[in-house]
């Protein structure tokens, strides 16, 4: 059940809200053995991995120097692969995959120290790896490799050696699956202009005698040039060999099966069969890799769906029919993987940090074991409140408002956040960063603007060529709706955002007057100098959020913050890392430099080491402790 601690007196301090917090992610159960990678921001962010036995203690399996982390797309995301007794990882030091022995079941530990697989690339080519399975029978590792500007489906032996090329996609891939009997792969593929949740292709192919990939082809999903949108997500063998796999073409990520996988010809059109359609999202946007909605536990199949911003867990029949929900207390999950009737996921609510929730299937017994105990007491912690109200041209738009201790008032001063992406979500996991804010008598809401995910393709898709103007208006028209419920005082309303969400925040504070300050974590400050940077993965995603280039300059320069920064009337801080690939520094200097020439009140803090997204626990403290000074000094609290 949930841990125990001592509990911090309030106001939280900033050190405890995210200097400390642990995270959790990728758990993966193998041979009865659970694993997971632990984030740890008071070891400057280094991701170790941990693995366990049930009823037993934890054991840390790369400890010292290590750091799992994979920098595929600059986002990264499954670092490491486990199979019987071998284990492949990426270490973040040289970029290399580490192969690692485990000794037998009964042992917790490894059996001897890691190997490395492949040799560090040459600095004027380099690559980074990811996303891989373990292919036992061929003792290989399978994934993604990058290099030279395009991925590559790879081979790489367990006795380590150069990469082998399996399959050459248009541009990119991930997400490679094995059939329980090794005969087929199927994998996920995309390419520019798009990103993958909106045009992306299932590919299946057979593995011949030698270990080649034969008759490969996409079999559900858009190419980039088909004329109707369809973007898939996680395929997943079925133990009878069937493939299940979510696309949105109904309009909501929902799952189909394809049946007699084996049997399917070059020239067989696939005949998918729906799996329980809903209006609901089983899917999350591919920003990284390792994300997992399904899971199969040997009988059943298992799934995470999103309905109303709510993520809740379920059994599916493979055939088809209802959607079982299973219940406890977690509207926050990620990550399933599941064996033998147990099921592991990463889980959060409201009131309880996020961490790993064991579940027995047979009788629906749980544990949640949280990645660090909660330093709030039950009592103390602000719960979300659902708020639709209506965002840019009257659409209904959804939020999370989180009142202050004692609750709002009219005069109570109010935070919004602005999520990052722009296609992402704002969840409702306990976020002890929201509760600082809230421990000292702030409201703090949480927009899902026109674009976010969770709510169906059309709400994604309110934002394509309406990046700067429908996230703008949305977030002005939540804190406008709280103004005008009472709930808020329109005369100390702040916006923050980080990277896409830093964008919005400043385009708001150009656009419009309802904000009295503003707060940047590595932000967007000029979407055209987005197009110079050497970031593949988004290097063309602003077509969609604005449109193609250079035919609609003009919207860029209309929409740019930077173009028109004489335009911010109030105070501004940013935040920024010196090693940012994906929005460099230059982008919050410039705009900095040109708020000072108009005489504004601007702070700027740049940090060395630290990228897109900080990780180490002192710089995270210092930005939310800079950021409250700010705020409190402008609105004299």
């Amino acid at each position: 059940m949930e841990g125990q601690s001592s509990q911090e007196a309030l106001p939280l301090p900033a050190a405890v809200a995210v200097g400390r917090a642990t995270s959790v992610a990728e758990p993966r159960l193998n041979g009865g053995r659970l694993f997971w990678l632990e984030q740890r921001p008071s070891e400057r962010g280094r991701t170790t991995l941990m693995g366990r036995r049930p009823g037993e203690a934890a054991v840390e399996l790369t400890a010292g120097p290590w750091n799992l982390r994979s920098r595929v797309h600059e986002y990264g995301g499954g670092a490491y692969a486990v199979a019987g007794d071998q284990l492949v990882f990426v270490d973040d030091g040289d970029r290399c995959l580490w192969q690692l022995s485990l000794a037998s079941p009964e042992a917790p530990a490894p059996a001897a120290a890691p190997r490395r697989l492949t040799a560090p690339p040459y600095p004027e080519r380099p690559r980074a790896f990811a996303d891989g399975l373990i292919d036992r029978p061929r003792q290989r590792w399978i994934g993604v490799m990058e290099q030279d500007g395009v991925d590559r489906l790879v081979a790489v032996p367990l006795a380590g050696g150069e990469p082998e090329l399996l399959h050459q996609p248009a541009d990119f891939c991930g997400y490679a699956v094995l059939a329980p009997d090794g005969g087929h792969l199927a994998w996920v593929s995309w390419q520019q202009p798009f990103m993958p949740w909106e045009r992306s292709q299932l590919w299946l192919a057979a593995i011949d005698a030698a270990g080649q990939l034969q008759q490969a082809r996409p079999i559900a999903g858009s190419a980039a040039g088909d004329p109707q949108g369809i973007s898939v997500f996680q395929p997943l063998w079925l133990g009878d060999g069937s493939l299940v796999v979510a696309n949105d073409r109904s309009g909501w990520w929902n799952l189909e099966r394809l049946a007699d996988v084996a049997a399917l010809g070059m020239d067989t059109p696939p005949r998918w069969q729906p799996l329980c359609p809903m209006e609901a999202e089983f899917a999350r946007p591919q920003w990284v890799y390792g994300l997992r909605t399904l899971a199969w536990d040997g009988q059943r199949l298992l799934a995470a769906v999103c309905r109303q911003g709510r993520w809740e867990l379920g059994r599916l029949g493979a055939e088809g029919g209802s959607f079982e929900p299973i219940p406890l207390p977690f509207d926050e999950l990620a990550a399933l993987t599941a064996e033998a009737g147990r099921l592991v996921a990463v889980a959060g609510a409201p009131g309880i940090g996020q961490g790993l929730l064991e579940l027995d299937m047979a009788s629906d017994r749980w544990q949640h074991t949280p990645a660090s105990p909660s330093p709030l007491a039950a009592e103390a912690i602000s719960r979300p409140e659902q708020l639709w109200f209506d965002g840019h041209g009257g659409a209904p738009t959804h939020a999370w408002f989180y009142p202050p201790r004692g609750g709002s008032r009219a005069d109570t001063p109010l935070l919004v956040k602005g999520h990052s992406g722009p296609t992402g979500m704002a969840g409702t996991g306990l976020n002890l960063a929201i509760q600082f804010w809230t421990s000292r008598g702030w409201g703090v809401v949480d927009v899902n603007y026109g674009g976010s995910s969770g709510f169906g393709r059309a709400y994604r898709q309110r934002l394509d060529g309406q990046w700067g103007v429908v996230d703008v208006a949305d977030c002005a028209a939540a804190a406008r709706a709280l103004v005008a419920a009472g709930r808020a005082d329109p005369a100390r309303v702040a916006f923050e955002g980080s990277s896409a969400g830093g964008f919005t925040v400043l385009a708001a504070l150009c656009f419009t007057t309802v904000f009295g300050a503003g707060a940047c974590r590595y932000p967007v400050a000029d979407p055209e100098a987005l197009l110079e940077v050497d970031h593949r993965f988004e290097a063309r995603y602003t077509e969609s959020l604005i449109g193609p280039w250079p035919e609609a300059r003009a919207l860029y320069e209309a929409r740019s913050p930077l173009r028109h920064a004489e335009r911010i009337r109030v105070p501004v801080i940013l935040f920024h890392g010196l090693d940012d690939r994906v929005v460099p520094a230059r982008q919050s200097e410039q705009m900095v430099e040109a708020l000072r020439r108009g005489g504004l009140e601007t702070e700027l803090h740049l940090f060395e080491g630290e990228g897109h997204g900080f990780r180490d626990s002192g710089v995270l403290t210092a930005v939310l402790e800079a950021t409250e000074a700010f705020f409190r000094r402008q609105f004299r609290l």
